[in-house]
């Protein structure tokens, strides 16, 4: 043990994964202290260059580090995350530290006290570090015309780093922090990390509180972590998952150990593929197709059994998914829509007006149709399947070039495929699978029953272990590299 604690140590800080910070940090070889350092001497040098933080709360920071080494000296351990530097999505509220959303509407808004998420971080013994930047309210698209700049990918200057939580894929990506929290409403948590190649989680309907965080729309909405490994994501969704009476959406369903769970294997496992969706599908990545094909052959050879099925047309998927959304966002934005049009950046309004014409029929018929599509889902893949495995994007980041001065940008009509599975309310993951030939990231999307986030979380682990070690990162600013 000795042993493996000192390999861990000599391995730069940012690259250490959860488990293996917290087990130096209960062994006394590193402070909490140093970690964060470490983060924030990272954000001061690279952050310049990229634009994922609106905010950093360095002092703050280390007042809470400080305060985890002295808990832990004293015996008192609070969890997975105790020491553990993270971020959150700026529209997630911390006691007395500003949520933004990236708009003028609110660039004077001060949150008055925690949203539960921050609350059950802080609790504990995480260690926040500030803001991560974001679309406008969770929407929007890569806007130069907010009062904070877009963020970038740190694969590519020319390219984004996908939406809306794209300062936490950028951060994780370039190692600034390995933990971030987000919200995830048709993709907002997958779609950075499948673009940046991190893992990003959309829990369960129900699995985390909203409470504190910006609504968009709201019952499509969900919130979870976005890094850089599966280990991290167990660790993060351990401390903020369960019900909460703040949220009456939350569901009281017991909260499993997921750590525990990550080296049992797949062997046994059912996994169903549904390859129409994406594989015939001429505006996907030909390495996209072979990496799935390839990330199957790897289950099937560690013992789980992979079987075809036929899913419901993607189009109907997306088709409701974008009725309930358009709907539900213009709900939530209407007064600003009316009185303050023009403080909205130019991609938000073009998102979220369209909703306005959508009638009360439209959306209950959207809700029917919803319905079934879940239902069907449950009957065709999860009767008799442990998870499904299928494409989370078809091509890799777009360039800034893509983006028009008008919403939508042409090229990206069905980019991702998360929306599905925002629609019915499943557990989804975004995981990196390796590069595509222009050398940006490319990964595929597990999907698992309601609430069964650990076997979603088993079968990535899985996966990430076959494939090599998380040990490729972005080059950096500094250091000749891109951006």
């Amino acid at each position: 043990m000795a042993d493996a604690r000192t390999a861990r140590r000599a391995t730069a800080l940012h690259e250490l994964s959860v488990p293996e910070a917290g087990a130096l940090l209960r062994a006394g070889e590193l402070t909490s202290v140093e970690l964060t350092r470490h983060a924030l001497d990272r954000i001061t040098r690279l952050d310049p260059a990229l634009s994922a933080f609106i905010l950093v709360t360095g002092e703050t920071a280390l007042e809470r580090a400080a305060a985890a080494d002295r808990d832990l000296r004293a015996g008192i351990d609070r969890g997975p995350m105790h020491g553990i530097p993270y971020a959150l999505k700026d529209i997630i509220d911390a006691e007395g530290v500003p949520t933004t959303n990236a708009s003028r509407l609110c660039a004077d808004h001060v949150a008055r006290t925690d949203s539960t998420v921050e609350s059950r971080l802080r609790a504990g013994g995480g260690v926040g570090l500030g803001k991560l930047t974001t679309f406008e309210f969770a929407v929007g698209g890569p806007s130069f015309d907010l009062p904070f700049p877009p963020a970038r990918n740190p694969w590519s200057p020319e390219h984004v780093p996908s939406g809306s939580s794209s300062g936490s894929g950028a951060a994780v990506a370039a190692g600034l922090v390995r933990v971030t929290v987000g919200s995830d409403t048709s993709g907002s948590t997958r779609g950075p990390a499948f673009h940046c190649g991190a893992v990003g989680l959309k829990p369960t309907r129900g699995r985390v509180s909203g409470h504190g965080i910006q609504p968009l729309s709201h019952t499509l909405d969900q919130f979870g972590p976005l890094t850089w490994t599966v280990a991290d994501a167990a660790a993060a969704l351990q401390v903020i998952a369960g019900a909460d009476p703040a949220d009456p959406r939350t569901a009281d369903v017991e909260v499993p150990d997921y750590g525990a769970q990550l080296e049992r294997g797949v062997a046994g496992l059912r996994i169903a593929t549904s390859p129409g969706w994406y594989a015939d599908d001429p505006g996907t990545l030909p390495e996209i197709v072979t990496g799935i094909e390839r990330a199957l052959g790897v289950l099937g050879g560690l013992g789980a059994d992979v079987e075809q099925v036929v899913l419901e047309p993607y189009d109907v998927f997306n088709a409701v998914g974008r009725v309930v959304f358009a709907a539900e966002a213009f709900a939530t934005h209407e007064d600003d829509l009316r009185q303050h049009p023009r403080s909205f950046g130019r991609y938000t309004y073009q998102r979220v007006m369209p909703g306005a014409g959508i009638g009360a029929a439209d959306l209950l018929r959207a809700h029917e149709v919803r319905r079934m599509l879940t239902r069907r889902l449950d009957e065709t893949v999860f009767a008799g399947h442990d998870v499904l495995i299928t494409a989370c994007g078809q091509t890799t980041a777009a360039r800034w070039s893509d983006f028009p001065e008008n919403w939508p940008p042409p090229k990206l009509a069905n980019d991702m495929q998360t929306i599905p599975f925002s629609v019915t309310g499943h557990p989804a993951l975004s995981l990196p699978i390796g590069f595509a030939d222009n050398g940006l990231p490319i990964g595929l999307q597990i999907i698992g029953r309601p609430f069964e986030e650990a076997t979603v979380f088993r079968v990535a682990a899985a996966l990430e272990s076959a494939l090599g070690r998380r040990d490729r990162r972005p080059p950096e600013p500094d250091s000749g590299g891109n951006p």
